[in-house]
């Protein structure tokens, strides 16, 4: 994996393809932040990157959210995540859940799916699945708006640790 200063070296589609998938499906992050380079350490490059999620329009950010899957969701059961939402889920025990554990997750995240119009997000990998079962559990009673903004605020971390990933992989 490539060091930050051949991050900062890349031309846009490669800056775009290395970064991409830092915010689940959504490689307009990095493309639309490649022309703020250089980065003088990754602290800078993570802080460019939300900034540019958190200037997107509003369609783009929803888009952004919606993208996540939900927490051990049909996807998740089926193996079928990106690599890294797996990663994330495993990492806070999520791919061992009881099976009434799993239809409590099922179910809170019928509700916040139906209450909100998006999925739960949390960086799973900073929690434990019984702390993410209290936070949704929590998180159910915000105002729609609260929780479009704790959404953004779960991605940024969850940004953080996958640039981290990526540049100590080499």
């Amino acid at each position: 994996m490539p060091s930050l200063a051949e991050i900062n070296l890349l031309d846009r589609a490669a800056f775009t393809a290395t970064l991409g998938h830092l915010f689940e499906h959504s490689p307009w992050v990095a493309d639309e932040t490649w022309p703020k380079r250089p980065f003088h350490d990754t602290a800078q490059l993570h802080a460019e990157l939300c900034v540019t999620m958190r200037a997107a329009q509003h369609d783009h950010q929803l888009a952004l959210i919606r993208a996540h899957p939900d927490l051990t969701s049909r996807l998740a059961q089926q193996k079928k995540l990106t690599a890294e939402s797996a990663h994330d889920q495993a990492s806070a025990g999520l791919n061992h859940l009881t099976s009434a554990e799993l239809a409590e997750f099922q179910k809170l995240n019928d509700a916040y799916r139906a209450r909100f119009g998006f999925p739960f997000i949390i960086c799973a990998r900073l929690s434990h699945r019984t702390a993410i079962l209290a936070a949704m559990r929590s998180r159910l009673a915000n105002a729609p708006e609260i929780e479009f903004q704790a959404a953004l605020g779960e991605i940024e971390k969850i940004a953080q640790l996958r640039l981290k990933d990526l540049l100590q992989a080499k």
